[in-house]
């Protein structure tokens, strides 16, 4: 009987790699965010899109960050509930994908994009109405200033 050849040793540099590699995947995927922050900003975009979709402008107004509905509100040079009115934002549907990073998430919905900042009352929508634009930042219909 001959003896089992010794597993092969693995060189200190590949433990790092191994565990950056699995650090990477961790924070690419989302895993690192708490369930309860990618949760809260599902929440206050799927509030928002149900507030779009029963007419309900102030509600969504509500849901709206501070400088976003100052500037729709400039913008229209009418109230947020009237001005929000006049945006026709599209259904943007369920919620596909989130990301968050710190105090900001990115929302893709079956039909928009959201952009949403957690502030001391909860997640606000920053923008609304978003689209890619090849090579260029989004462009969103509702944003702040």
């Amino acid at each position: 009987m001959t003896a089992a050849a010794p597993p092969p040793r693995r060189r200190p540099g590949q433990r790092w790699q191994a565990a950056l590699l699995a650090a990477a995947g961790l924070v690419l995927c989302g895993c690192g965010v708490s369930h309860p922050r990618l949760d809260g900003a599902r929440r206050a975009a799927a509030e928002f899109e149900k507030s779009l979709a029963r007419a309900d402008y102030a509600g969504a107004c509500a849901l709206l960050a501070p400088q976003s509905r100052r500037q729709l509100e400039e913008d229209a040079a009418r109230p947020c509930g009237q001005a929000l009115a006049g945006e026709e934002l599209p259904d943007g549907g369920a919620v596909r994908a989130t990301q968050v990073y710190g105090r900001q998430a990115l929302l893709h919905l079956e039909r928009d994009t959201l952009f949403l900042s957690q502030f001391a009352g909860g997640w606000k929508v920053v923008a609304a109405g978003c689209e890619p634009a090849a090579g260029l930042p989004y462009r969103c219909a509702l944003k702040g200033g």
